[in-house]
């Protein structure tokens, strides 16, 4: 091998990835040392070694975020809501609010090999999650031109809203295919950036490269929150500066009903001057397997914790004055930033290059070897922020989670239950807008689709509704 390339390697305890050279063709020989020198070897070992020494760490007492820090749907009056919607288009108008879209994860829990994004969940209309998230976007849009064009003598477009969708190297040639199938679902391709998270290899238990095949390191996706850096290193944060962009709206790809770049959380969060911000929902029960936003410590930052870390005596626990748990705020992964802490973070989970680790059984020439993968989250972020601003919404109406195959071993968060959600909250739209239903199956088993270029949220729906009769299931189109 390369002797310059084996004593570099030698600084990291990484030799052994020559362990069979001898048996190598020339081609598969070129191939390693390729993989090698595509690796930034000083990052990687101090992820490695940051990662390894921060686990066993005692954590900082778990503490229940104070109620200050959340906007209820209980105490939200009617001329708030107004008020941040209108002040949510308004810098939507003036092209302040990007979009980031989490789509770096395969659809294999979903028994599907394409991206998760390009998963049919079985609405009337056949239409992928891309396709609604790309059509919320198109009704945002129109809706914010005709507000802010109400009562002017001229008319003017408001910019596009511009949408960043981070890939993985393992989806990015298919999504953008997709995409360009469908004519970007009637987005200007202009709007439409793909950017690609990082991979970093997987390690074995005592920090030591996994050799995938004899010319090639295993390596895995870097997380969800690997898009910090990647944002950093692709650019893209200066490209939003250079656009006006203040505010981002980041989202993970498989939920059906996902309020894409919403007004409402929009003026909340500009309103409330935070740095990040994220929707939250009730937990539903006190051994539900979801994360909750919660301080580490009297005053201490808010952050995520994972239900696994929890006491299980926390987790029950009841707060006298609400009648709420203690811990009832889940992260549901909807969540806003200010570009300026978006830069700031960026450097942060950088210089501290602390990863969650991941023990997993990783294909290796040895078979399949129990090793670790190294991942941030998104929610990694949130102890950096000076400020968090938590805003409750309604699961039935915000949040339909597309994770496990209909014919899994769990019957939660399949295709089939986040279509019920979908069809349910439109059927309940159309009936508040004067139109009725008539069904063949019982009505908690079906419902109506309205298509997002007719309506956001339930607006507007009385003009095609009012009088009207559908028959369930069907989808309301212009």
């Amino acid at each position: 091998p390369p002797q310059q390339l084996v004593e570099r390697l030698k600084d990291y305890g990484q030799e052994h990835v020559f362990a069979v050279w001898d048996d190598l063709s020339a081609d598969q020989r070129q191939l390693l040392v390729k993989d090698i020198n595509s690796l930034d070897l000083p990052r990687i070992d101090r992820i490695i070694r940051c990662s390894f020494r921060s686990q066993g760490l005692p954590a900082a007492l778990t503490e229940p975020v104070s109620e200050s820090n959340v906007s209820t749907v209980e105490k939200r009056t009617m001329g708030e809501r107004e008020r941040w919607w209108n002040k949510g288009l308004k810098a939507i108008y003036e092209g302040k609010l990007g979009v980031l879209l989490l789509s770096g994860g395969q659809g294999t829990r979903l028994g599907s090999s394409d991206p998760k994004g390009c998963f049919n969940i079985g609405l009337p209309s056949g239409k992928s999650l891309f396709q609604l998230q790309a059509e919320r976007i198109l009704c945002i849009q129109k809706l914010t031109a005709q507000s802010l064009n109400e009562g002017r003598s001229c008319f003017t477009v408001a910019r596009p809203v511009q949408w960043y969708i981070m890939t993985s190297p393992f989806t990015d040639e298919s999504i953008r295919k997709f995409f360009e199938s469908h004519k970007y679902f009637g987005l200007e391709p202009e709007q439409v950036t793909f950017f690609q998270q990082g991979t970093i290899p997987c390690v074995s238990r005592d920090g030591r490269f996994i050799m995938e095949a004899p010319y090639r390191i295993a390596k895995s996706p870097d997380g969800n929150g690997g898009v910090y850096s990647a944002l950093k290193s692709s650019g893209l944060l200066e490209d939003m500066a250079t656009r006006g962009i203040r505010y981002l709206d980041c989202y993970g790809v498989d939920n059906a009903l996902v309020r894409v770049a919403d007004p409402t959380f929009l003026g909340y969060f500009i309103e409330s001057g935070a740095a990040a911000a994220a929707k939250v929902v009730k937990k539903a029960y006190p051994q539900e397997k979801v994360g909750v936003f919660a301080q580490r410590g009297k005053g201490g930052p808010i952050s995520v914790v994972e239900y696994s870390e929890l006491d299980p005596s926390l987790s029950s626990e009841i707060n006298q004055e609400t009648g709420r748990l203690r811990f009832c705020w889940s992260n549901v992964c909807l969540h806003l930033f200010s570009l300026d802490f978006l830069n700031q973070v960026a450097n942060g989970l950088e210089k501290d290059s602390i990863y969650h680790l991941a023990e997993k059984n990783i294909p290796s020439i040895h078979g399949l070897t129990a090793a670790y993968k190294l991942e941030q989250f998104i929610f990694d972020s949130f102890p950096y922020a000076p400020s968090v601003a938590l805003f409750e919404v309604l699961r039935e109406e915000e949040f339909a989670p597309v994770k496990n195959a209909a014919n899994g071993t769990s019957n939660l968060d399949t295709p089939e239950s986040a279509r019920l959600l979908v069809l349910r909250l439109h059927a309940r739209w159309v009936v508040a807008a004067g139109g009725f239903l008539t069904h063949s199956v019982p009505l908690y088993a079906t419902g109506v689709e309205v298509s997002p270029l007719c309506s956001y949220a339930g607006e507007n729906l009385e003009a095609v509704c009012r009088g009207r009769t559908f028959h369930a299931p069907c989808e309301i189109s212009f």
